[in-house]
């Protein structure tokens, strides 16, 4: 097993009246690429700010590299890389200053940082633009530099809370493969996304996280297994009528199912070969039916039944 890198125990933190974390626990492990996921305002920024002691908390405990995490923990921070959401860059400096600035925070050599910093441009493939000011990259290039200013100096913790937020899908393509390439070479990365399909593509483990609790952790197969949903059986039909209706929720694991718009959706908690079943059942009832598809429960579905509410980009 792993060592833990980081590991968070009941923390709790106030707002006045708002509890934006309350108890909350994590335990992040050696090697991770480590999901955060949550909607707005459910406490994953809050988090993120606690464990790197940006932020007082009012209860709990905080360990990353297995010590005790304050704010003047130099030795810990410096082999900390963050990514914020809001892009972090100074105007007045180039793409090449600016890294060079942030690498610089913790690379004191300077044929050292000057390596580093040309590793970081030639890692984000923002060799073109070395000499751009921020005001001149678009989007998706500015996101890039906000990554090469954060990784720089290699760290092997790595923050990235929502980085691929209003970029075009190319340079997300990029950014992803980047965050897993930082992975293999050894970064344990904690990520957060209100993306469910990046979370899904790159993470190891997920926690979702709704009103500052941790209300699930594991894979995502994990997270999966923990909900009631296994598969969802959909078939285009011009008529159904209500006496099918209540013969099919009475068929094996069928737990609910809508027909809405000529469009019947049955849904099971288990079982196997529902959809030869259901399309025997129909064939039998002389009903004719016209496109049909399986689907396993996603990400969203998890999402949806553990905290009653939609992830909204």
């Amino acid at each position: 097993m792993s060592e833990s890198v980081i590991v968070v125990e009941n923390l709790v933190k106030r707002y006045k009246e708002l509890i934006a974390l309350d108890h909350f626990n994590l335990d992040i492990k050696q090697g991770e690429i480590f999901g955060l996921l949550g909607p707005n305002g459910s406490g994953k920024t809050t988090a993120i700010n606690c464990i790197l002691a940006l932020l007082n908390y009012d209860k709990g405990n905080v360990q990353v590299f297995g010590e005790d995490m304050k704010p003047d923990s130099y030795e810990q921070k410096s082999k900390i890389g963050v990514v914020m959401q809001n892009v972090a860059v100074f105007d007045e400096l180039t793409v090449y200053d600016n890294i060079d600035f942030f690498c610089g925070l913790y690379i004191k050599d300077k044929k050292l940082r000057k390596q580093y910093v040309e590793e970081a441009i030639e890692f984000v493939d923002l060799a073109d633009y070395k000499k751009f000011y921020p005001k001149k990259l678009s989007g998706g290039l500015l996101r890039r530099l906000n990554i090469a200013c954060g990784i720089a100096h290699k760290p092997t913790l790595i923050f990235m809370d929502e980085p691929t937020v209003a970029v075009d899908p190319q340079s997300r393509n990029k950014i992803l493969e980047g965050i897993q390439e930082l992975n293999r070479h050894g970064a344990t990365i904690v990520y957060t996304s209100h993306y469910m399909e990046e979370v899904e593509q790159i993470c190891t483990r997920i926690a979702i996280i709704d009103k500052g609790k941790n209300l699930a952790m594991g894979t995502t197969d994990e997270l999966k297994k923990m909900i009631k949903k296994n598969e969802t059986i959909s078939i285009e039909l011009l008529d159904l009528p209500e006496t099918i209706s209540e013969q099919i929720k009475a068929l094996p694991h069928v737990y609910d199912m809508t027909y809405t718009d000529n469009l019947l959706k049955v849904f099971y908690s288990g079982g196997k070969h529902n959809l030869i079943r259901l399309l025997d059942f129909l064939k039998q009832e002389d009903i004719s039916f016209g496109r049909v598809y399986s689907e396993r429960p996603t990400l969203n579905d998890v999402f949806l039944e553990i905290t009653g509410t939609e992830l909204r980009d």
